[in-house]
């Protein structure tokens, strides 16, 4: 059973930053694809940044020049570095992995951009 652990979540101040890390219990390179996601209250749960097994990334308007995804296989972890945060940007954020008829998440990690 694949486990996805996230961290680095926490209150920031507007303008701050953060770096979220997904840590798999097995090989990232097992997944073809490796992302986060996010859900504010009264959300519907969306696409933030993804990362493929070769490398290519992809990237919510939202967050484009903002945020970068990135991965150390060495470590088995995904990780998303959050820069010039916004209050919009509050939410609970979720890693997903995707193997070829298998979807996994993770338990989620809050992160509160406030002042």
């Amino acid at each position: 059973q694949v486990q996805l652990v996230e961290a680095g979540g926490g209150l920031v101040q507007p303008g701050g930053s953060l770096r979220l890390s997904c840590a798999a219990s097995g090989s990232i390179f097992s997944f073809y694809r490796m992302g986060w996601y996010r859900q504010a209250p009264g959300k519907e749960r969306e696409l933030v940044a993804t990362i493929t097994s070769g490398v290519n990334t992809n990237y919510a308007d939202s967050v484009k020049g903002r945020f970068t995804i990135s991965r150390d296989g060495a470590k088995n972890t995904v990780y998303v570095q959050m820069n010039s945060l916004k209050p919009e940007d509050t939410a609970v954020y979720y890693c997903n992995a995707a193997q070829l008829g298998a979807l996994y998440w993770g338990q989620g990690t809050q992160v509160t951009v406030s002042s």
